[in-house]
Formats: C-alpha cells, sequence, structure tokens
C-alpha cells in the first residue's frame, strides 16, 4: 500500500514546529525558502499514483492527493510538480496526517495560517490552491 510507503518529516514536524520555526524568520523571503526547504524533503508520489481522479481541482499547480483511513486514523500522501507548492503540502500534511476526522475537522487552519503569516505573502491563484487542498482534506477525512 502506497501510505504504508510514504513516510515525511511530517510525521515528526508538528504545527507548533512550523510556527515557531517561521515566527524566527525575518521578512517573507526568508520564510519562502524555508516553506521551499520542507517541501525538499516531502517524497515524490511515483508516476502510478499520480491519477486525474486524485488530482486536486482548484490548484494552478498539479497537485495529487490520497488519504487512506485505518482504524480511524488518516494517513495522507500529496505532491506536486511545483516546489513552493510542495512545501505549502508540508504545512497542510503536519496539521492534518495521522489524525481523527474528528482531529481535523476540529483544527482551526485559518488561525495555523494567520500564525504563520502565510495567505497574505501568496498569490490569489496560489491561495486558492492551498485551500483547495485542505478543502479536499476535510470533504475526504469526513466522509468516514
Amino acid at each position: 500500500m502506497l501510505i504504508e510507503e510514504y513516510r515525511y518529516l511530517g510525521e515528526s514536524l508538528t504545527t507548533e514546529d512550523i510556527v515557531s520555526t517561521m515566527s524566527q524568520l525575518n521578512g517573507w523571503e526568508d520564510k519562502y525558502r524555508q516553506v521551499i526547504k520542507w517541501g525538499k524533503q516531502l517524497p515524490k508520489l511515483g508516476e502510478e499514483y499520480k491519477l486525474e481522479h486524485v488530482k486536486v481541482s482548484g490548484c494552478e499547480s498539479q497537485v495529487w492527493l490520497i488519504c487512506h483511513c485505518e482504524q480511524g486514523i488518516w494517513s495522507i500522501a500529496a505532491d506536486s510538480d511545483a516546489r513552493i507548492v510542495r512545501g505549502l503540502i508540508v504545512l497542510v500534511l503536519a496539521a492534518y496526517n495521522g489524525k481523527s476526522s474528528e482531529q481535523v475537522a476540529a483544527f482551526d487552519i485559518d488561525e495555523y495560517f494567520k500564525q504563520l503569516g502565510l495567505v497574505e505573502h501568496l498569490s490569489p491563484s496560489r491561495g486558492n490552491g492551498l485551500f483547495a487542498i485542505v478543502e479536499q482534506i476535510k470533504q475526504i477525512t469526513s466522509v468516514e
């Protein structure tokens, strides 16, 4: 199974770690570089998993998202063809990966993004894509 093979830093990187790291950086350019750095650590999905039905619609870049629930806990794998989006995926996965449906629903993603000082620095299309990823995760995880 793909999810069992898919391991990345987000399994040990928490939202608290991310907020703390980002708050210590000066200016958006430093934060942007850090997000890209995290994105480089995200494993790439194999081409066999980059299927049309797992694509996130509403993203300027291509984004593939696979969610799997086992014993009430969600495992999420994602990838993109854009460097910055791969980093944004890490931020999202830190919030939702390894959580229950209830934890996903309860997490205040807007406050998290506000703490990161993130959304106001993204282009409108990038911001829309980020929220499309979040919404797709919320929709999938609320089903089970």
